[in-house]
């Protein structure tokens, strides 16, 4: 089992920037990959952002190439999405979740198992 807590959230402007956290706990020895994903009202969940348990491979979704960077410092059980140049159409609940064992494609949503609660991130025009 892998335990997760999203943090950072928060109300910014259009063109701010935010750095999400997501601390991680329990069946973390194995480096397990993960994810950002995000859901807005009335839209699918999607996913933001992944990145392989060593850290040396990352997946990221069309909207927010370019803007959006995921890292991981494994010795602290942490991963972060870095989130730039902001816009409106970014807000949403963002979660993160962590790989089921030896799952390792990155853009499946069948690879993810464990997810936490979630942090909202709003932003205004």
């Amino acid at each position: 089992q892998v335990q997760l807590v999203e943090s950072g959230g928060g109300l910014v402007q259009a063109g701010d920037s935010l750095r999400l956290s997501c601390a991680a706990s329990g069946r973390t020895f194995s480096n397990p990959a993960m994810g950002w994903f995000r859901q807005a009202p009335g839209k699918e969940r999607e996913l933001v952002a992944a990145i392989a348990g060593s850290g040396t491979r990352t997946y990221y979704g069309d909207s927010v190439k370019g803007r959006f960077t995921i890292s991981r410092d494994n010795a602290k059980n942490t991963v972060y999405l870095q989130m730039n140049s902001l816009k409106p159409d970014d807000t949403a609940i963002y979660h993160c979740a962590a790989a089921r064992l030896g799952a390792v494609v990155l853009n499946n949503v069948g690879t993810y198992a464990y997810w936490g609660q979630g942090t909202q991130v709003t932003v205004s025009s």
